[in-house]
């Protein structure tokens, strides 16, 4: 039995400098991704999303690499994310079950495509949280607005809150590419199985969908209230013009009056 772990240790991390510096047989490699082998059986998947995920690694061994790969980690993660998953072998056999998974053979494509899988769901519960405090934090200002017919957050904080969306919007759309198949599942009839079963255990398009209509829900609200604010600000400036208008007129009705 092998087991499978993978942790979210960072906002991101810098995969072209551990390319550089990390000295294991590299298997695989892109700008979003380094497949490194350990040792015969073992092996390490790091994302530039943020995540590691380890194969077969002892927990002494986990965190030597952790502590190797640390000096390349963004904004670090003080309390990691994980998920775990169990690998059996049995001949003849691929099955994909609640918390293991049985492979025919350990085949190295089978074993990076699980990885691959069990490191996408813990980015996903990261973005799930981040997106779950949004809304929550929204739906104070919706509350707020309910109650008191107006707005409790500034110009300046409201800019901040709509870049702090986008940016967790445009992270999950660069990083997790759940719906994309690896090229080598649509030339291997198992493969494509074992991907499929992965996306449905660990429920990866369902929780994607919904921290996207999070996400859009936050938008339209926050578009609601860039209109509120502009609005206020619009009557505020028609305001402004018409009190410099009645100070003018005035100023010219005295200068007539006494002069």
């Amino acid at each position: 039995m092998f087991n499978v772990v993978a942790y979210q240790v960072a906002s991101a991390i810098n995969i072209r400098d551990v390319k550089s510096q990390l000295n294991l047989p590299l298997l695989f490699s892109d700008s979003d991704e380094l497949f490194y082998q350990s040792k015969t059986n073992k092996f390490l998947y790091i994302f530039q999303y943020g995540v590691i995920c380890f194969f077969n690694l002892t927990l002494e061994e986990i965190e030597l690499y952790m502590q190797m790969v640390r000096p390349f980690f963004k904004v670090p993660i003080t309390e990691r994310i994980s998920e775990d998953i169990t690998v059996e072998l049995q001949e003849n056999l691929l099955k994909v079950e609640f918390q293991s998974i049985i492979l025919p053979a350990l085949d190295l494509e089978m074993v990076r495509l699980i990885m691959l899988n069990v490191s996408q769901s813990v980015a996903l519960d990261m973005y799930s949280e981040l997106s779950e405090n949004l809304l929550l934090e929204t739906h104070k200002h919706t509350q707020f607005l309910e109650n008191n017919g107006k707005l409790d957050i500034s110009g300046n904080k409201l800019k901040r809150f709509i870049g702090k969306t986008l940016n967790i919007k445009n992270k999950i759309s660069e990083n997790l590419y759940i719906f994309d198949s690896p090229d080598s599942t649509w030339e291997n009839e198992q493969l494509n199985r074992l991907n499929v079963g992965l996306k449905q255990t660990f429920d990866l398009k369902d929780r994607y969908r919904i921290i996207h209509d999070r996400i859009e829900i936050i938008k339209e609200n926050l578009e609601l209230f860039k209109d509120i604010m502009d609005h206020n600000e619009s009557n505020k400036l028609e305001w402004i013009i018409i009190i410099l208008i009645l100070v003018e007129v005035v100023d010219m009705f005295i200068a007539k009056l006494f002069f």
